[in-house]
Protein backbone atom coordinates (compact mmCIF):
# COMPACT_ATOMS: atom_id res chain seq x y z
CA UNK A 1 0.00 0.00 0.00
CA UNK A 2 2.78 2.42 1.00
CA UNK A 3 4.86 1.65 -2.30
CA UNK A 4 1.68 2.08 -4.53
CA UNK A 5 0.78 5.37 -2.59
CA UNK A 6 4.28 6.59 -3.03
CA UNK A 7 4.40 5.26 -6.52
CA UNK A 8 1.33 7.53 -7.33
CA UNK A 9 2.37 10.73 -5.53
CA UNK A 10 5.92 11.24 -5.75
CA UNK A 11 5.82 11.43 -9.74
CA UNK A 12 3.38 14.58 -9.04
CA UNK A 13 4.97 16.26 -6.78
CA UNK A 14 8.16 15.70 -8.34
CA UNK A 15 7.20 17.09 -11.66
CA UNK A 16 5.16 20.13 -10.17
CA UNK A 17 8.42 20.78 -8.48
CA UNK A 18 10.11 21.21 -11.80
CA UNK A 19 7.66 23.45 -13.09
CA UNK A 20 8.08 25.67 -9.97
CA UNK A 21 12.07 25.65 -10.04
CA UNK A 22 12.00 26.83 -13.70
CA UNK A 23 9.86 29.53 -13.02
CA UNK A 24 11.89 30.26 -9.92
CA UNK A 25 15.21 30.06 -11.59
CA UNK A 26 13.22 32.65 -14.57
CA UNK A 27 14.31 29.42 -16.57
CA UNK A 28 10.30 30.28 -17.87
CA UNK A 29 8.72 33.13 -17.38
CA UNK A 30 6.26 32.13 -15.55
CA UNK A 31 3.89 35.41 -15.39
CA UNK A 32 2.89 34.38 -19.46
CA UNK A 33 2.28 30.82 -19.58
CA UNK A 34 -0.98 31.26 -22.17
CA UNK A 35 1.00 29.82 -24.92
CA UNK A 36 1.45 26.93 -22.45
CA UNK A 37 -1.67 26.51 -20.94
CA UNK A 38 -3.44 26.47 -24.67
CA UNK A 39 -0.73 23.82 -25.44
CA UNK A 40 -2.58 21.66 -22.61
CA UNK A 41 -6.04 22.53 -23.06
CA UNK A 42 -6.43 23.01 -26.37
CA UNK A 43 -4.68 19.64 -27.35
CA UNK A 44 -2.89 17.56 -25.07
CA UNK A 45 -5.41 17.30 -23.19
CA UNK A 46 -8.18 16.99 -25.72
CA UNK A 47 -6.30 14.33 -27.49
CA UNK A 48 -5.46 12.07 -24.29
CA UNK A 49 -9.21 12.09 -22.89
CA UNK A 50 -10.36 11.45 -26.89
CA UNK A 51 -8.50 8.84 -27.04
CA UNK A 52 -9.69 7.15 -23.76
CA UNK A 53 -12.62 7.44 -24.89
CA UNK A 54 -13.13 5.86 -27.69
CA UNK A 55 -10.94 3.06 -26.48
CA UNK A 56 -13.86 2.43 -23.98
CA UNK A 57 -16.09 -0.62 -24.01
CA UNK A 58 -19.75 0.72 -24.41
CA UNK A 59 -20.25 -1.79 -21.50
CA UNK A 60 -17.75 0.28 -19.30
CA UNK A 61 -18.64 3.59 -20.02
CA UNK A 62 -23.00 3.03 -19.24
CA UNK A 63 -21.56 1.78 -16.17
CA UNK A 64 -19.65 5.34 -15.28
CA UNK A 65 -23.22 6.67 -14.75
CA UNK A 66 -22.66 6.18 -11.11
CA UNK A 67 -19.49 7.99 -11.31
CA UNK A 68 -21.34 10.88 -13.08
CA UNK A 69 -23.68 11.27 -10.45
CA UNK A 70 -21.13 11.42 -7.64
CA UNK A 71 -18.87 13.85 -8.91
CA UNK A 72 -22.22 16.16 -10.15
CA UNK A 73 -23.47 15.88 -6.49
CA UNK A 74 -20.67 16.39 -4.95
CA UNK A 75 -19.59 19.47 -7.26
CA UNK A 76 -22.61 21.19 -6.96
CA UNK A 77 -22.64 20.71 -3.02
CA UNK A 78 -19.25 22.04 -2.61
CA UNK A 79 -19.96 24.96 -5.04
CA UNK A 80 -23.34 25.58 -3.01
CA UNK A 81 -21.32 25.98 0.69
CA UNK A 82 -18.48 27.73 -0.53
CA UNK A 83 -20.96 30.79 -2.26
CA UNK A 84 -22.73 30.88 0.61
CA UNK A 85 -19.38 31.31 2.39
CA UNK A 86 -18.38 34.13 0.18
CA UNK A 87 -21.23 35.97 0.58
CA UNK A 88 -21.98 35.77 3.88
CA UNK A 89 -18.82 35.77 6.01
CA UNK A 90 -16.18 36.81 3.58
CA UNK A 91 -18.59 39.17 2.01
CA UNK A 92 -17.70 39.19 -1.66
CA UNK A 93 -19.93 40.50 -4.63
CA UNK A 94 -21.42 37.71 -6.42
CA UNK A 95 -19.04 37.44 -9.36
CA UNK A 96 -16.13 37.22 -6.92
CA UNK A 97 -17.64 34.38 -5.05
CA UNK A 98 -18.83 32.76 -8.28
CA UNK A 99 -15.25 32.76 -9.27
CA UNK A 100 -14.31 31.55 -6.00
CA UNK A 101 -17.00 28.85 -5.47
CA UNK A 102 -15.64 27.57 -9.12
CA UNK A 103 -12.13 27.27 -8.56
CA UNK A 104 -12.69 25.19 -5.01
CA UNK A 105 -15.75 22.81 -6.76
CA UNK A 106 -13.90 22.23 -9.30
CA UNK A 107 -10.74 20.23 -9.02
CA UNK A 108 -7.41 20.47 -10.66
CA UNK A 109 -8.44 17.14 -12.98
CA UNK A 110 -6.65 18.84 -15.80
CA UNK A 111 -2.93 18.69 -13.79
CA UNK A 112 -3.16 16.30 -11.33
CA UNK A 113 -6.03 14.13 -11.89
CA UNK A 114 -4.70 12.64 -15.24
CA UNK A 115 -1.60 11.65 -13.85
CA UNK A 116 -2.89 10.37 -10.56
CA UNK A 117 -5.39 8.51 -11.92
CA UNK A 118 -3.46 7.17 -14.59
CA UNK A 119 -0.70 5.82 -11.98
CA UNK A 120 -3.39 4.27 -9.42
CA UNK A 121 -5.73 2.77 -11.83
CA UNK A 122 -3.53 2.66 -15.11
CA UNK A 123 -4.20 4.34 -18.60
CA UNK A 124 -6.81 2.49 -19.93
CA UNK A 125 -8.85 4.11 -16.61
CA UNK A 126 -8.42 7.60 -17.23
CA UNK A 127 -11.67 7.95 -18.91
CA UNK A 128 -12.80 8.73 -15.41
CA UNK A 129 -10.91 12.03 -15.54
CA UNK A 130 -12.61 12.64 -19.08
CA UNK A 131 -15.98 12.03 -17.67
CA UNK A 132 -15.37 13.91 -14.40
CA UNK A 133 -14.16 17.57 -16.91
CA UNK A 134 -16.87 16.65 -18.57
CA UNK A 135 -19.03 16.92 -15.37
CA UNK A 136 -17.44 20.16 -13.90
CA UNK A 137 -17.67 21.98 -17.61
CA UNK A 138 -21.10 21.44 -18.06
CA UNK A 139 -22.45 22.09 -14.60
CA UNK A 140 -20.18 24.25 -12.87
CA UNK A 141 -19.11 26.68 -15.53
CA UNK A 142 -22.48 27.46 -17.26
CA UNK A 143 -23.84 28.17 -13.20
CA UNK A 144 -20.68 30.29 -12.77
CA UNK A 145 -21.07 32.21 -15.97
CA UNK A 146 -24.64 33.43 -15.17
CA UNK A 147 -23.53 34.59 -12.36
CA UNK A 148 -20.89 36.57 -13.74
CA UNK A 149 -23.28 37.90 -16.08
CA UNK A 150 -25.91 38.44 -14.05
CA UNK A 151 -25.42 41.99 -12.60
CA UNK A 152 -24.22 43.24 -16.15
CA UNK A 153 -26.53 45.76 -17.90
CA UNK A 154 -26.06 44.11 -21.03
CA UNK A 155 -26.97 40.94 -20.24
CA UNK A 156 -29.68 42.05 -17.75
CA UNK A 157 -32.68 41.88 -19.45
CA UNK A 158 -31.86 38.58 -21.16
CA UNK A 159 -34.52 35.67 -19.69
CA UNK A 160 -32.06 33.40 -17.56
CA UNK A 161 -32.94 30.29 -19.57
CA UNK A 162 -31.37 31.39 -22.54
CA UNK A 163 -28.41 32.55 -20.36
CA UNK A 164 -28.20 29.38 -19.56
CA UNK A 165 -28.39 26.92 -22.64
CA UNK A 166 -25.84 30.07 -24.25
CA UNK A 167 -22.94 29.51 -21.43
CA UNK A 168 -23.83 25.08 -21.70
CA UNK A 169 -22.79 25.64 -25.22
CA UNK A 170 -20.03 27.96 -25.09
CA UNK A 171 -18.80 25.33 -22.31
CA UNK A 172 -18.94 22.48 -24.14
CA UNK A 173 -17.61 23.43 -27.38
CA UNK A 174 -14.21 23.97 -25.37
CA UNK A 175 -11.96 21.35 -27.03
CA UNK A 176 -11.04 20.01 -23.33
CA UNK A 177 -14.63 19.15 -23.02
CA UNK A 178 -16.04 18.25 -26.43
CA UNK A 179 -13.08 15.96 -27.34
CA UNK A 180 -13.89 13.60 -24.62
CA UNK A 181 -17.72 13.98 -25.40
CA UNK A 182 -17.04 13.02 -28.81
CA UNK A 183 -14.80 9.92 -28.07
CA UNK A 184 -17.88 8.72 -25.71
CA UNK A 185 -21.04 9.04 -28.51
CA UNK A 186 -17.87 6.87 -30.28
CA UNK A 187 -17.55 4.55 -28.02
CA UNK A 188 -21.43 4.12 -27.20
CA UNK A 189 -22.32 3.72 -30.86
CA UNK A 190 -19.73 1.16 -31.23
CA UNK A 191 -18.24 3.21 -33.63
CA UNK A 192 -13.83 2.41 -34.16
CA UNK A 193 -12.36 5.14 -35.57
CA UNK A 194 -9.10 4.40 -37.74
CA UNK A 195 -6.54 2.89 -35.55
CA UNK A 196 -3.74 5.26 -37.10
CA UNK A 197 -5.96 8.45 -35.87
CA UNK A 198 -5.96 7.16 -32.52
CA UNK A 199 -2.24 6.62 -32.76
CA UNK A 200 -1.54 10.09 -33.82
CA UNK A 201 -3.70 11.60 -31.32
CA UNK A 202 -1.98 9.49 -28.23
CA UNK A 203 1.46 11.00 -29.91
CA UNK A 204 0.56 13.90 -28.36
CA UNK A 205 -1.98 13.22 -25.58
CA UNK A 206 1.34 11.31 -24.09
CA UNK A 207 2.09 14.62 -22.54
CA UNK A 208 -0.86 16.07 -21.17
CA UNK A 209 -0.28 15.18 -17.72
CA UNK A 210 3.53 15.63 -17.61
CA UNK A 211 2.97 19.24 -19.26
CA UNK A 212 0.07 19.86 -16.83
CA UNK A 213 1.52 19.24 -13.73
CA UNK A 214 4.85 21.31 -15.17
CA UNK A 215 2.59 24.16 -15.91
CA UNK A 216 1.27 24.42 -12.45
CA UNK A 217 4.13 24.36 -10.58
CA UNK A 218 5.12 27.04 -13.35
CA UNK A 219 2.41 28.98 -12.51
CA UNK A 220 2.63 28.24 -8.26
CA UNK A 221 5.81 30.26 -8.54
CA UNK A 222 4.39 33.21 -9.60
CA UNK A 223 2.11 33.45 -6.57
CA UNK A 224 2.81 35.25 -3.05
CA UNK A 225 1.77 32.33 -0.06
CA UNK A 226 -1.07 33.93 1.56
CA UNK A 227 -2.98 31.89 4.61
CA UNK A 228 -6.07 33.09 5.96
CA UNK A 229 -9.48 32.55 6.94
CA UNK A 230 -10.98 32.13 3.25
CA UNK A 231 -7.90 30.04 2.15
CA UNK A 232 -8.16 27.70 5.21
CA UNK A 233 -11.96 27.13 5.13
CA UNK A 234 -11.57 26.75 1.05
CA UNK A 235 -8.88 23.94 1.52
CA UNK A 236 -10.80 21.90 4.42
CA UNK A 237 -13.95 22.18 2.09
CA UNK A 238 -12.26 20.26 -0.84
CA UNK A 239 -9.85 18.58 0.75
CA UNK A 240 -11.34 16.91 3.65
CA UNK A 241 -15.12 17.55 3.17
CA UNK A 242 -15.42 17.09 -0.39
CA UNK A 243 -13.72 13.47 -0.83
CA UNK A 244 -15.89 12.53 2.28
CA UNK A 245 -19.02 13.76 0.77
CA UNK A 246 -18.10 11.62 -2.07
CA UNK A 247 -17.82 8.85 0.13
CA UNK A 248 -21.29 8.96 1.79
CA UNK A 249 -22.77 9.25 -2.02
CA UNK A 250 -20.93 6.05 -3.44
CA UNK A 251 -21.83 4.39 -0.21
CA UNK A 252 -25.51 5.63 -0.48
CA UNK A 253 -25.92 4.98 -4.28
CA UNK A 254 -24.05 1.17 -3.83
CA UNK A 255 -21.33 1.83 -6.67
CA UNK A 256 -19.00 -0.63 -7.55
CA UNK A 257 -15.41 -0.36 -6.10
CA UNK A 258 -13.34 0.41 -8.57
CA UNK A 259 -16.22 3.32 -9.11
CA UNK A 260 -15.98 4.58 -5.50
CA UNK A 261 -12.16 4.56 -5.23
CA UNK A 262 -12.34 6.63 -8.87
CA UNK A 263 -14.56 9.01 -7.68
CA UNK A 264 -13.52 9.45 -3.96
CA UNK A 265 -9.87 10.03 -5.03
CA UNK A 266 -11.21 12.55 -7.88
CA UNK A 267 -12.54 14.36 -5.50
CA UNK A 268 -9.98 14.57 -3.52
CA UNK A 269 -7.52 16.17 -5.88
CA UNK A 270 -7.07 19.73 -4.74
CA UNK A 271 -8.10 22.80 -6.06
CA UNK A 272 -6.50 24.37 -8.82
CA UNK A 273 -6.27 26.50 -12.56
CA UNK A 274 -8.61 24.95 -14.84
CA UNK A 275 -9.28 26.84 -18.26
CA UNK A 276 -12.99 27.49 -17.32
CA UNK A 277 -11.05 29.07 -13.89
CA UNK A 278 -8.72 31.03 -15.79
CA UNK A 279 -10.59 32.50 -18.10
CA UNK A 280 -13.32 34.21 -15.27
CA UNK A 281 -10.32 35.24 -12.98
CA UNK A 282 -9.26 37.38 -15.66
CA UNK A 283 -12.50 38.87 -15.66
CA UNK A 284 -13.11 37.75 -19.32
CA UNK A 285 -16.90 37.05 -19.10
CA UNK A 286 -18.70 35.58 -22.48
CA UNK A 287 -21.15 38.10 -22.64
CA UNK A 288 -24.24 37.08 -24.93
CA UNK A 289 -24.66 39.19 -27.60
CA UNK A 290 -27.77 41.55 -27.63
CA UNK A 291 -29.92 42.43 -30.29
CA UNK A 292 -31.18 45.55 -31.27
Amino acid sequence: MLNMILNSLVPVFFVMALGYLAGWMRDIDNHHVAELNALVMDFALPAALFVAMVQTPRILLLQQITLLLVLALSMLAIYGVIFGLQRSLFKLDTPQAAVQSLTVAFPNLASAGLPLVGSVFGAKNTVAVGISIAVGSIVLSPLTLVLLEAGEQTTRDIPALRRIIYSLGKSILKPVVLAPIIGMVLSLCDANPPALLATSLSLIGVGAGGIALFLTGLILSSQRFMLNGNVTSGTLLKNVVHPLLAAALVAALSAPPLIAREAIILCAVPSGSSASCSAFATGSSLSMPVRP
